[in-house]
């Protein structure tokens, strides 16, 4: 950018700009702290950024133009000129039939794809009538037993003009299958069915616990997925390999990026291993990363993901399409950063990450409801989360220019800076012999806990500003409006479940079950069994039990 005289002279300017101007200022006054830095843990930030930080910067090997390798700068050439993010509010809640009514009231809003939350006993692989559901049926999202609990959801929602993306894990080959069932019921071509399933169980051991079979197995049924969509549904995202719950366990940003790209990694190696061909179903893989205060460190972030699955899937996969070397991604705004106190500053928070994301270059984006620390979203608060975004998109000017931060010192320095930091986590990921190693030795989960460790100790020493919770605290006793689960939505929910299984062919399904369990044990694809049992009714819980009995159920610290 610059030949060696020239930042010479900059360097020499800088020295004698901080002896002559700053030096004085911090004798006098000093500064609001000793040491800042982007997050606990995270990249130290210098008072001032000149191109002596970024004398190595090479346009076109590290940035490129936007469509161009290495994809820094986004994977479109027209960027958000030529089409929007996907608006994408997170929904699902108690009923069917409220999921239902919400999906269409969002949409009615203006939404642009549909995303789906589901309850713990359905992401669980329970149904509603387990004794291990008792209190958490429709929760903390819908209950979905059965193939009939989908079609309502979906009921005059045409599956071949919406983007569904479903938040399922561990029984993603369940949910999937009835909702390709659903696509059939409607006449919907399969090739036309667009959308994602999370199914990233890495991330499960990691972050969030809702986990069933043990790795191996999981393992198999993704790459299962992999082999089925990529001839029956290939405008389905298979998987959303996902650094979210990583950094809402309290993860820095350079942490979520190494340990994300760590999991895609061990998913691309399992998919060969099964002998799919990395073109086949690399081009729909896709990621999902958190949101989170510090918009400059979390525009480095995207970039830097970029930029580092461009050369992973090159460098270490020799992948020939382009398709599979562009890192595309879904970002939700940081559940863990909306606070109980105050909780209007709620709305502001998830403005500034939703900005982060857009300026970021995110695919699609969910901004979370002020009132998410304290319950499901009421319609009002899904709203305003929603109407966050359609200003962003219509009136900030923020979707106008591609990647209008490149150039900045400060950012390409940071880009740089995180994504030496991943790279320097996964060579010590490498060296423990691969993410499902590192997360069995626990050594993935002590890296994450002792940094939210560190995040908790400096705000509680007041380190590290919350408003309205650490400082600029108020005395309040808020009247809130919350959505609320009732112990007649579950046995209204049970009470269908029920009724399906009375009404169903109980031959059919235990026929159904009989010829997966078969598949289990085989070595076939279990995928095509799965839509077989959910089309003839077979509940969430019994395919999962099926599998569960072939496969068993993962304990913590266990060999994989």
């Amino acid at each position: 950018m610059f030949d060696p005289d020239e930042l010479e002279e900059i360097r020499e300017s800088h020295e004698q700009w901080h002896e002559e101007e700053v030096e004085p200022v911090l004798e006098r006054f000093g500064e609001r702290k000793d040491r800042f830095t982007t997050d606990t843990g995270g990249q130290e930030v210098d008072r001032l950024y000149t191109p002596a930080d970024v004398d190595d910067f090479d346009y076109q090997e590290d940035l490129g133009n936007p469509g161009e390798p290495p994809y820094t700068r986004g994977v479109y050439s027209t960027g958000y000129r030529g089409r929007l993010w996907t608006m994408r509010q997170y929904a699902g809640f108690s009923t069917p039939e409220d999921t239902n009514e919400r999906y269409h009231y969002l949409l009615d809003q203006g939404q642009t794809g549909l995303s789906m939350a589901f309850d713990l006993p359905t992401q669980m692989g329970y149904d509603s009538d387990d004794a291990m559901a008792a209190g958490e049926v429709g929760k903390a999202g819908v209950a979905i037993d059965s193939l009939a609990d989908m079609e309502t959801v979906f009921d005059g929602i045409p599956l071949d003009e919406v983007s569904t993306s479903m938040t399922i894990n561990a029984p993603a080959s369940v949910l999937l299958a009835m909702y390709i069932a659903v696509g059939d019921q409607q006449g919907a071509d399969r090739a036309e069915l667009r959308g994602t399933i999370q199914n990233d169980l890495l991330k499960e051991y990691i972050a969030r616990n809702t986990y069933i079979y043990p790795p191996e197995p999981s393992m198999r049924i993704i790459t299962d997925i992999f082999e089925f969509c990529a001839e029956e549904t290939p405008k389905f995202n298979t998987i959303s390999i996902s650094g979210y719950h990583i950094r809402e366990a309290g993860s820095t940003a350079a942490q979520e990026l190494a340990f994300t790209l760590g999991n895609g990694i061990q998913y691309v190696e399992a998919a060969l291993e099964a002998g799919l061909d990395v073109d086949d179903f690399a081009p729909r893989l896709s990621f999902f990363f958190n949101g989170h205060n510090n918009i400059f460190e979390e525009v480095a972030k995207f970039r830097a993901a970029r930029r580092m699955w461009h050369d992973i899937m090159e460098e270490r996969f020799d992948a020939d399409d382009p398709k599979s070397k562009q890192l595309k991604f879904h970002t939700q705004t940081a559940g863990s950063m909306l606070t109980a106190q105050q909780i209007e500053n709620n709305v502001v928070r998830v403005a500034y990450q939703a900005l982060a994301a857009v300026l970021g270059g995110t695919q699609s984006l969910h901004t979370n409801g002020k009132d998410e620390a304290l319950a499901l979203p009421t319609e009002e608060s899904v709203r305003t989360a929603l109407r966050t975004q359609q200003i962003l998109a219509h009136e900030s000017g923020a979707a106008d220019t591609i990647d209008p931060l490149a150039g900045s010192y400060y950012v390409e320095s940071l880009t740089d800076e995180v994504e030496d930091d991943a790279y320097e986590i996964l060579e010590e990921v490498d060296e423990r012999g691969g993410m499902l190693e590192a997360v069995d030795q626990q050594w993935v989960q002590r890296q994450i806990q002792d940094t939210a460790f560190d995040r908790q100790k400096e705000i509680e020493e007041k380190e590290r500003v919350i408003v309205g919770v650490n400082e600029f605290e108020v005395d309040e006793d808020p009247e809130m409006d919350v959505e609320e689960v009732t112990e007649e939505d579950e046995r209204r929910q049970v009470d269908r479940l029920e009724s399906v299984r009375e009404d169903r062919d109980d031959e059919a399904v235990d026929a159904a079950l009989e010829s997966l369990r078969d598949a289990a044990r085989g070595g076939q694809n279990v995928m095509p069994h799965i839509v077989d049992a959910v089309k003839a009714y077979a509940t969430v819980g019994e395919i999962c039990n099926v599998l569960r009995e072939e496969f068993g159920e993962y304990q913590p610290g266990s060999a994989v």
